[in-house]
């Protein structure tokens, strides 16, 4: 009962943290960091160790496969340079400049684990990123790449981390004996990945029901990563090409109803998992200090600072030294999405969250254990520690300072989209009779003419209707509140009736505005 009680004052305090992140404008993660710390030095907190295989299906599975699921892969064929620099080359360079650090300062930590360090602090998290780019106006490619390259440095980190803890358990390592083996595995993920999908969105069609169709997204992913995984292939990969091709699959075949509450309870799920894992790695935390003496303690935050440095000077480097800026760039494309500004967006972009938790967390545990586990884990929380709150709280104030400015592609092509739709929309009216009918043909038909005298040639987002409809259901609404008090309907019927006008408010809203 205890633990329940203390789970939930987690959750509540989450949320509360999260909503001070908005307010002030900050990624959430960074507020989840700092309430790590506090749980650190809190006295009497409950000791939940995790299982390190557990840790990382647990963490991994469900955010790659959410990640996946938004994913453009013409997005990621187009700006597929830039992001494969990032994600393998920007990885190996803050991997093995860590790992020469580490083994610089700690002269006695094996090179295997040095550099399974090196691969644990290497990946950014888009999740921090993300939650501030959209607080803030910057040129869609920039945020394209931010997104695949979270979506794929997990993978090469995760290489780079499966073969030091291999070396590092075992004490042994032949690059020519399991290098062969990885490449397999990573080619026989990418293959299985979509043919998972195939028959996953086939399996699927019969169900229908909103909670069975999210309960099963849930199992895919679990399933799908302990699967790979049992047979030696790559569980980031796997899951990430399974969800961009049930994504395409199963795009036009999701009920509104079912593609609505799946988002709401995805975007939840994330949300809950990235306070779990905060609070986990904060519980190691207090142990940890606890069993290392004052002068450990000091060595091991002075390591702690200076793989922190490590990895923001490495990626700054990295981006701003990249073919001078043109690995961000591509033929065509304006100053402000390729020139000096772009770059220092994406160099400082740099905020390790998630991931690094779970390959922290997910290291073996016990007798032996795994060698300099402690100061790995330490060092990993102070990485992600100064990464959110030093990078974190000033990527707003410095896009704003930058100026970028986004041409809104997607913007146009929303709007295309639309005035496409529209006239379909008016087009398979015809031969159709009735004063209802003549009435939605009249508002398609006035919001196409409106569109023709727009310079771009565009539909607004709102019907010409939209706001009188609003006005109508908001009436409506208080009127069925008003027989649900007087008790003339029940709340059943009230409930149903509710959710009717739940649906055509949404209709008639327009996206910003929801």
């Amino acid at each position: 009962m205890m633990i329940f009680q203390w789970i939930v004052g987690v959750l509540f305090g989450a949320v509360l943290l999260a909503a001070l992140a908005r307010r002030v404008g900050a990624p959430y993660p960074v507020f989840l960091a700092l309430g790590g710390i506090a749980l650190a030095f809190i006295p009497a907190v409950p000791n939940l160790v995790l299982d390190p295989e557990l840790a990382l299906a647990l963490f991994l599975a469900p955010v790659l496969l959410d990640a996946g699921y938004a994913t453009s892969l013409r997005d990621l064929r187009t700006h597929w340079r830039p992001i494969a620099g990032l994600a393998l080359g920007a990885v190996v360079a803050s991997t093995l400049a860590v790992a020469f650090v580490a083994k610089l300062l700690v002269p006695d930590m094996p090179i295997a684990a040095a550099i399974v360090l090196g691969a644990i602090v290497a990946p950014p998290d888009a999740v921090a990123a993300l939650s501030v780019l959209r607080h803030v106006e910057l040129p869609h490619r920039l945020t394209t790449i931010l997104r695949g390259e979270s979506l794929l440095n997990d993978a090469g980190s995760l290489l780079i981390y499966r073969l030091g803890v291999t070396a590092a358990v075992t004490g042994t390592f032949s690059l020519a004996e399991i290098g062969p083996a990885f490449l397999i595995g990573i080619l026989g993920s990418v293959v299985v990945g979509p043919i998972l999908a195939f028959a996953y969105t086939r399996a699927m069609r019969p169900v229908t029901d909103a909670p069975s169709v999210i309960v099963l997204q849930f199992v895919a992913a679990f399933g799908i990563w302990i699967g790979a995984e049992h047979v030696h292939l790559s569980g980031v990969l796997t899951v990430v090409t399974f969800a961009i091709t049930a994504a395409r699959l199963t795009a036009g075949r999701t009920p509104p109803r079912t593609r609505i509450v799946s988002y709401a309870v995805w975007d939840t799920a994330v949300f809950v998992l990235n306070v779990l894992a905060f609070v986990l790695i904060g519980l190691q935390i207090g142990p940890i200090l606890e069993r290392l003496t004052r002068e450990q303690q000091i060595s091991y935050a002075l390591v702690g600072g200076a793989v922190f440095l490590t990895v923001v000077v490495v990626r700054i480097v990295w981006v701003l030294s990249a073919n001078h800026f043109s690995r961000l760039g591509a033929e065509g494309e304006t100053s402000d999405d390729s020139g000096p500004g772009a770059a220092t967006a994406v160099a400082w972009a740099g905020m390790r969250g998630i991931v690094t938790i779970a390959t922290a967390l997910a290291l073996p545990e016990g007798d032996p254990g795994f060698p300099y586990r402690d100061l790995i884990v330490l060092t990993a929380f102070c990485v992600i520690i100064g990464t959110l709150t030093v990078q974190g709280l000033t990527l707003r104030p410095l896009l704003g300072r930058l100026g970028l400015k986004d041409d809104d592609p997607v913007g146009r092509e929303i709007g295309y989209g639309r005035t496409q739709a529209y006239g379909a929309a008016l087009h398979s009216l015809e031969g159709e009779t009735g004063a209802h009918v003549d009435a939605l043909r009249e508002e398609f038909r006035a919001a196409l003419d409106q569109a023709g005298k727009e310079e771009d040639g565009f539909a607004s987002e709102t019907l010409p209707a939209d706001a009188a409809r609003r006005g109508t259901i908001e009436a409506a609404r208080d009127r069925v509140l008003a027989l649900r008090r007087s008790g003339e309907i029940g709340d059943d019927a009230y409930y149903v009736l509710e959710e009717e006008f739940d649906w055509a408010e949404l209709n008639a809203t327009p996206r910003a505005e929801r």
